[in-house]
C-alpha cells in the first residue's frame, strides 16, 4: 500500500484556491450559454442547464456527507485519544470543500472544450 505523503499546503487553502479559480470561468462560461439560449434554448442548453441544478444538489450532499464523516471521525478521536491534538476544524472544513472543489475545476475543464 502507498504511504500518503503530507502536502506543504493544507487541503482547505488547496481546494479553495482550485474554486477561486474554477468558479468564475464555469460561472462566465454559463452565464454566456444562457444569455445566447435566450427564450428558445436547444436540447443541448437545457441540458446544460439542467446539469447545473443537478450537480449543485449533489455537490451539497456529497459535502455535507463528507463533513458529517469527518465530525464524526473527530468525535470519535477526541473521545478515544484527547490527549492527542488535532485541528478537527480545519479537516472537517477541508472533507467539506473537496466535492465541491471536484466538480469545479471538472466542470472548467469541460466546459473548455465546449465550442
Amino acid at each position: 500500500m502507498p504511504s500518503r505523503r503530507r502536502h506543504p499546503v493544507p487541503a482547505v487553502a488547496r481546494h479553495s484556491l482550485g474554486l477561486a479559480l474554477a468558479v468564475p470561468e464555469v460561472v462566465a462560461h454559463r452565464v454566456m450559454r444562457m444569455w445566447l439560449a435566450g427564450a428558445y434554448p436547444s436540447a443541448r442548453d437545457r441540458d446544460e442547464f439542467h446539469r447545473m441544478y443537478v450537480e449543485k444538489f449533489l455537490a451539497f450532499h456529497e459535502s455535507w456527507n463528507a463533513m458529517a464523516l469527518e465530525m464524526f471521525s473527530a468525535s470519535l478521536a477526541l473521545g478515544l485519544f484527547p490527549w492527542v491534538n488535532r485541528p478537527a476544524a480545519m479537516r472537517v472544513l477541508a472533507a467539506g470543500l473537496g466535492p465541491i472543489h471536484r466538480r469545479a475545476a471538472a466542470n472548467a475543464k469541460r466546459l473548455r472544450r465546449v465550442r
